[in-house]
């Protein structure tokens, strides 16, 4: 039990450094935008802090036996994917913000990370479901 607290509590502490490394991102990258800014970028920190470092610590006061599962793995690789999917989208539509442009493929970038997200947390419900059944 304790190997698995100890093993979530990492993945909280990548996220809360990815939160402060994409705050960071933000202000350097200001700093050369010439005073232009992108409400994209600025708050793209809020994907690693609420869906990386705040979910994986509700997880681990409610549900730390998670990780014993054997589907956590996937679970865990296609909701970190879709985190990292939306971050990454979300600071390429900054970017374009700030160089004045768009693209139409960014839809995509929001698209997929959602359905990273959504299919992890579908394979959570069902282990823990499952899980569930088997002790009953």
């Amino acid at each position: 039990m304790k190997s698995q607290r100890k093993q979530i509590r990492k993945t909280i502490w990548i996220y809360l450094i990815l939160s402060v490394t994409a705050v960071v991102v933000n202000k350097v990258y200001g700093i050369f935008g010439h005073g232009v800014d992108s409400p994209s970028m600025t708050w793209m920190f809020l994907y690693p802090l609420l869906g990386g470092a705040l979910f994986y610590f509700i997880i681990e006061r409610f549900i730390p036996h998670i990780i014993k599962f054997s589907g956590y793995r996937v679970f865990y690789n296609m909701y970190n994917s879709g985190i990292a999917t939306l971050t990454f989208g979300s600071l390429l539509k900054g970017i374009l913000d700030i160089a004045g442009t768009n693209s139409t493929y960014l839809v995509f970038f929001y698209i997929v990370g959602g359905g990273f997200i959504a299919a992890g947390l579908i394979i959570m419900f069902i282990k823990v479901i499952n899980q569930k059944r088997v002790h009953v």
